[in-house]
């Protein structure tokens, strides 16, 4: 890592338990910067400047551009902070309203993670997910509508999605209700849901500001945060923010899960090693107590180069967003990882240019309806990537190419794939 990274985990660090950090000598402009644009990228920018912005480092800034940086961030973080208060109050109401009216769901990640953190509203969430058994789904819809909120798609069939996304006019508030945690039809984490299939019977119990919550089991809820963050990295990648909501899960409620059940379960999906490179990530960078956690002496055995990933999460962004190369690479990795978990022997090129059907009717809903129309699909998608990518075309596919060989490479480090 470069000292700015270095840096940027340190505050990451220190966020977790509301401490500042140590830093006495004064900082360079372009340190500064790619902290910032870490913390920003990676969605933790409130939590980073809460905890660098009353060190020694700081204080002995003479240079104008560095403060008038700071002064920026500042402000964004206030802004930032503001809006996730008000999320976080209107989901509160929306849950309650919800259970007014007799629906039974659970509540994932977003603000039973942020209750983990020191500073909840630091730690902030684009949206919220909600899992609502299928035969409750309509009834659920209904009450979303009433209470004012709005499906973000226009003409949505909400029979035929195992999501549905919702927002509120007027509001910052933005929710995912699901039918399953995983999309059915993917061909490598489809499977993924047969974990939850039972969620609902056994649900924990969060008290949010006065607002009991359902939410997943303990076990069940930090397995789905590592399946989480598992999905994103066979896409293209994930980042610090996963890690510590994974690690702060892990600490708080370690006594609570059954740790030989989710090296199991993680082992079933070819990510025990994956895993355990999360682990040795909040162990030697973040706060993660084995201790606190229970965490057993079986899951330390396991040793891993954790460095790997820690290289990649930096490069990924929150979700693997971090450059259309890196997005685009996705493909490459998905269809190599497909290929030998389900034992299939399509070239991985052809099946990255060529998708099956049962992958594009993520991307194209009218696929649902009228599968035959798959060839104008595939037209579509090429006419769409040749358009984006015309700008330095070569480069561009070349970079996507390498990155995606890469990521191969380190999926088969951790021995997800052979």
């Amino acid at each position: 890592m470069e000292r700015a990274e270095q840096l940027f985990v340190e505050a990451v660090s220190a966020s977790l338990e509301n401490k500042s950090v140590s830093w006495e000598e004064p900082l360079t402009l372009n340190e500064w910067q790619r902290i910032f644009y870490l913390a920003e990228s990676h969605h933790v920018l409130p939590m980073v400047y809460e905890t660098v912005f009353r060190c020694d480092a700081v204080k002995k800034t003479t240079q104008k551009e560095i403060k008038d940086l700071l002064q920026f961030y500042k402000r964004k973080t206030m802004n930032l902070v503001m809006l996730q208060t008000i999320k976080t109050q209107e989901y509160l109401e929306l849950v309650q309203f919800l259970q007014k009216k007799g629906i039974r769901m659970l509540t994932v990640k977003g603000i039973i993670c942020r209750e983990l953190y020191p500073k909840p509203d630091y730690r902030i969430s684009g949206d919220e997910d909600i899992l609502v058994d299928k035969t409750q789904f309509e009834k659920c819809h209904k009450a979303l509508l009433e209470f004012g909120m709005k499906p973000v798609k226009k003409g949505i069939n909400i029979g035929t999605e195992y999501e549905v996304s919702y927002m509120k006019p007027g509001s910052p508030l933005y929710i995912e209700v699901h039918k399953s945690l995983f999309p059915p039809e993917s061909e490598v984490y489809g499977d993924f849901n047969r974990f939850f299939m039972r969620s609902a019977e056994n649900p924990a119990r969060i008290l949010v500001e006065g607002t009991e919550i359902l939410t997943l089991d303990y076990t069940e809820h930090l397995f789905y945060l590592i399946c989480h963050a598992y999905k994103h990295f066979l896409h293209s990648g994930f980042g610090m923010r996963q890690v510590c909501d994974i690690i702060m899960y892990s600490n708080m409620y370690g006594e609570k899960i059954n740790w030989q059940l989710l090296l199991g379960w993680s082992r079933e999906i070819h990510g025990e090693f994956f895993a355990a490179a999360l682990f040795e990530i909040g162990k030697k960078y973040l706060i993660f107590d084995e201790k606190t956690a229970c965490f057993p002496e079986e899951w330390s055995k396991i040793k891993v180069d954790e460095s790997l990933l820690l290289r990649d999460i930096l490069d990924a962004g929150v979700y693997g967003y971090e450059g259309r190369e890196r997005r685009h690479s996705s493909n490459l990795t998905l269809n190599e990882v497909s290929r030998q978990w389900n034992g299939e022997r399509k070239n991985p090129v052809l099946q990255t240019i060529f998708p099956s059907l049962k992958s594009m009717k993520n991307e194209f809903a009218f696929l649902k309806k009228i599968p035959f129309l798959l060839p104008a699909a595939w037209l579509i998608r090429i006419l769409r990537y040749e358009k984006e990518m015309r700008k330095n075309a070569h480069k561009n596919v070349t970079d996507a190419l390498k990155i995606g060989n890469q990521r191969i490479e380190l999926m088969r480090k951790y021995k997800i794939i052979e």
